[in-house]
């Protein structure tokens, strides 16, 4: 059950998916059968009933019916054709090839769709029903939550994973994205959800995407970005948008990460009300002492990732409440704070860095984490 603690608690989205759902996916299953559906359904059940068990107030579907987070919505689009475009390596992974290989294991290589001609939202009865699972998941498990939040990427994390051979610039590209992802944000928030704009984009596209740029040359593509994300979100009201950027969630070396001060100010641009962002694995553990340096806009929240989802180790609450104090400190106002996560555990079906039984284990971590902190903050 959700807790009245000063500091709440919640996470970036994907949980475990059933084994169920993972085969399906894995055989090319037909989101509008019945079969599919109904294991959907059963899973999002699943992770609903878990998330009150262990102590999450703002909750979400898991991403059960998603192969991965970022290609996901081109299903709901036009344009896309049936061949998919190649990834490349992060900067820091190509320095050690070898590590590379064993560290990716089975994470696909190959990126999202190519599009080919106009891009139009298609979907947005796919996107209902899933809003709804997660209701008549609620109701069915008799749960209850603070509130919920929804997935959905960023223009820039489309174009980050696809490719266009339509349009005549990525920019173009990137804006006709934007247009079409603002009936998927609407929708959304019309349902009754916070917004969660998942945008990689904004910091791992510095080892990725513009891996021979420039900082300042960075700073202006994450400027384009925001721009195409206040573009797809001009109907929607801020306060109920929060905006999640990472260094990648992959376990490599990331010591070519640019450094989220460089950047910070861009992102206090977006027409948003939260910022989730990495604060627990190695590399940047110490971002509390960024944010003490760029204050958070007014009456935006802070959710920091205070659970590292690159490692099997539970955190010990202990540490978690410390981590939480420090972004308090930095912040200024613990009630401005979300106890929260790097990233999500399942970005890609695949990709699962924690043994699911763990996940659960984690997320229990976090939320006794959150009560000491709230204790030692009131």
């Amino acid at each position: 059950m959700p807790t009245e603690n000063l500091i709440t608690t919640t996470h970036v989205g994907s949980l475990p998916r059933s084994e169920t759902v993972r085969e399906l996916l894995r055989g090319d299953a037909d989101p509008q059968s019945e079969s599919f559906d109904d294991a959907v359904t059963e899973a999002v059940r699943d992770v609903v009933r878990k998330q009150a068990a262990a102590g999450i107030d703002v909750a979400n579907d898991g991403e059960q019916s998603r192969l991965a987070y970022s290609v996901d919505v081109t299903n709901r689009l036009s344009g896309f054709s049936d061949r998919f475009a190649e990834r490349e390596l992060p900067a820091d992974l190509e320095d050690y090839p070898e590590f590379a290989e064993v560290a990716l294991g089975d994470i696909e290589t190959i990126g999202g769709p190519i599009a080919t001609g106009p891009i139009e939202y298609v979907g947005t009865a796919d996107l209902e029903r899933d809003l709804a699972r997660f209701d008549e998941a609620v109701e069915a498990e008799g749960v209850t939550f603070a509130d919920r939040f929804h997935t959905a990427p960023s223009p820039g994390a489309v174009l980050r994973f696809t490719e266009s051979e339509y349009h005549d610039s990525n920019e173009d590209y990137l804006f006709d994205l934007a247009a079409a992802l603002q009936t998927e944000y609407e929708t959304i928030v019309d349902g009754g959800a916070q917004l969660q704009i998942d945008a990689p984009e904004l910091l791992a596209g510095f080892t990725i995407t513009y891996k021979d740029a420039s900082v300042e040359e960075f700073r202006e593509h994450v400027r384009t970005y925001v721009e195409a994300i206040n573009l797809a979100l001009e109907n929607v009201p801020s306060d109920r948008v929060r905006l999640h950027a990472c260094w990648g969630n992959y376990p490599g070396p990331h010591h070519h990460d640019v450094d989220l001060d460089d950047v910070i100010d861009q992102f206090y641009e977006a027409a948003v009300s939260g910022l989730v962002v990495e604060g627990a694995n190695p590399r940047h553990n110490h971002e509390h002492r960024t944010i003490a340096e760029h204050p958070l806009p007014d009456g935006w929240t802070l959710i920091p990732g205070v659970i590292d989802v690159k490692t099997n180790i539970v955190e010990h609450p202990e540490t978690v409440a410390d981590r939480l104090e420090r972004f308090a400190e930095s912040v200024g106002d613990p009630s401005r704070i979300v106890a929260g996560c790097d990233c999500g555990f399942e970005t890609v079906m695949t990709a699962n860095l924690v043994y699911p039984d763990l996940v659960w284990k984690k997320l229990e971590a976090l939320s006794d984490g959150a009560r000491l902190a709230s204790r030692r903050l009131s």
